[in-house]
């Protein structure tokens, strides 16, 4: 169970602070229920209301500074996730997008970028479909690192752009 001052991250809720866990005084609502209140920490107006045994479930512990540093550096060796079969390559964007596990979305991130630049250089364009993922993941990881990290976000693909070239 999370506590009060934990920050947590989703991939379509994105990094959240555990502000308080508490019940829901409202009507229809089981009084028994614990929910975590959720703030993001990029619309701090905003609250969400999490059943404490989903929110357990699929959230988890943001990265660290450490963490995010060592994903950084572990950039070259995360193998890329590229299938060739179009409709099992989406089906496996959704599902890393899914987990929003940080090695998975470096592995996509990856593959995409790889393959775009191939595109690119044979004068073709890149496929939506490995636009919207690429873009999907880079927006869940990079947000995470620059939280973590401590910088904008938009430092960050300098920073993976550089790890994948190498």
């Amino acid at each position: 169970m999370f506590e009060i001052g934990d920050v947590v991250v989703r991939a379509n809720k994105g990094i959240c602070e555990v502000q308080d866990i508490t019940r829901m005084d409202v009507t229809g609502a089981d009084p028994n229920k614990l929910y975590y209140v959720m703030v993001p920490v990029l619309d701090r107006g905003a609250k969400l209301f999490i059943p404490t045994e989903i929110g357990d479930k699929s959230y988890r512990y943001a990265m660290s500074k450490d963490e995010a540093e060592d994903i950084i550096r572990r950039i070259p060796e995360i193998e890329e996730d590229w299938i060739d079969s179009y409709k099992h390559r989406e089906d496996n964007y959704k599902e890393a997008i899914k987990s929003n596990n940080p090695e998975q979305l470096v592995g996509i991130i990856k593959s995409i970028y790889v393959r775009k630049q191939d595109r690119l250089t044979k004068g073709k364009k890149s496929l939506a479909v490995d636009d919207r993922y690429f873009k999907l993941a880079e927006d869940l990881l990079y947000s995470e690192l620059a939280f973590a990290i401590g910088c904008k976000k938009d430092e960050i693909p300098e920073m993976i752009e550089e790890k994948i070239a190498s």
